[in-house]
């Protein structure tokens, strides 16, 4: 079993592959190709929407633990209810917007825990999502949020924590803030991870995984740089040889 453990954990640990194809069996292929190479696998909105709760137990069924990036944002009792049963699914991670409020990433990390025990798994991580990573501080301003995506994003961080979160997501380019204010304690989850001369895509605030992971970052989330490549466990290799 694998540990969030900073001193136990092994490199490979570090990264999280997301799945993000519309085809549930690409998604269980490529799982079963990258068991014991990475700590992880996430299942997002497109995957989820196009195969349902049947993919997440079909990738568990390969030994991967699974981020469930669902981003849940709405009212409290809405997000309760979604949380109750992902919660049953044996995820985890799951994430919820840490723009919700504290009363509504509270309400998840509640029921999250009450599906996972009626379905006898245990209970997943709640991370709240902070600022986007392809927003640019251009984007924040036009939406009229002020102070920057750093300080957007840590105040968003402590009412998430408040309320019961067991860590955030936020940019490589904030992970080293976060990892001051939030303490050693605090998961950190990086997306916009991107090795050196890598294609950017539609991320704005970027880093390699190696600059990530020593700014505070515990884990990565890394999609194309390895789904997209000629040979994806090749690919995730690298990544964890940049880590050592």
């Amino acid at each position: 079993m694998k540990t969030d453990s900073l001193a136990t954990m092994s490199p490979s640990d570090r990264t999280i592959v997301a799945l993000d194809f519309d085809r549930g069996a690409d998604a269980v292929a490529l799982a079963k190709k990258l068991q014991g190479k990475v700590g992880g696998v996430k299942v997002g909105l497109e995957l989820f929407l196009a195969e349902g709760q049947p993919i997440v137990r079909a990738i568990g069924e390969t030994g991967h633990r699974i981020f469930l990036d669902l981003k849940l944002h709405d009212i409290p009792n809405t997000v309760a209810g979604a949380a109750r049963v992902a919660g049953s699914l044996g995820v985890w991670l799951l994430t919820v917007h840490a723009s919700g409020g504290e009363a509504m990433v509270r309400a998840a990390v509640e029921a999250a825990t009450e599906g996972a025990a009626a379905a006898g798994e245990a209970p997943p991580k709640i991370l709240a999502v902070t600022v986007l990573t392809s927003l640019s501080e251009g984007d924040l301003a036009a939406l009229g949020i002020e102070g920057g995506a750093t300080a957007t994003a840590l105040r968003w961080a402590k009412v998430a924590r408040a309320a019961g979160a067991a860590g955030i997501v936020c940019s490589p380019q904030e992970a080293g803030a976060m990892r001051e204010a939030l303490g050693p304690e605090a998961m950190i989850v990086t997306p916009g991870v991107r090795p050196a001369g890598s294609d950017v895509g539609d991320q704005a605030r970027i880093a390699t995984p190696a600059d990530a992971i020593a700014a505070g970052a515990d884990h990565l989330v890394i999609g194309r740089p390895i789904r997209a490549a000629d040979d994806p466990v090749a690919a995730a290799e690298a990544i964890t040889e940049s880590l050592t």
